[in-house]
């Protein structure tokens, strides 16, 4: 799975380097986020922008990343293809979520 962790000023961004978020990856995405923020900082933003598919188990994964973050830290999503953003919405989990349309801190443009 590829995940790449970029520290921020402010907490991390970790980028989602996978073209499906889907349940052959689910179970492993979420335990292997949650290694990655322990040591982070207040702001964790999930950079989406490589996935182009996203499931059922795909999104339970986001969010029971969401549900286990700690009071004290936000959880913000960005780079949501039209494909992910549609799950988003027809689930609703746009209105739940935080979701940022701009690039992360640090980066411009599409990650490479």
């Amino acid at each position: 799975m590829q995940l790449t962790l970029l520290p921020q000023p402010d907490g991390v961004t970790i980028r989602v380097d996978e073209k499906r978020l889907d349940a052959a990856i689910a179970t492993a995405f979420k335990d292997r986020v949650r290694s990655m923020i322990v040591d982070g900082g207040a702001l964790v933003v999930l950079d989406l922008r490589g996935v182009d598919f996203i499931d059922s188990s795909g999104l339970g994964a986001v969010i029971a990343l969401f549900k286990a973050m700690p009071a004290d830290r936000r959880l913000v999503l960005t780079g949501l293809t039209p494909n992910v953003e549609r799950v988003f919405q027809l689930t609703r989990m746009d209105t739940v979520l935080a979701i940022r349309k701009d690039p992360p801190p640090g980066q411009k443009g599409p990650a490479p």
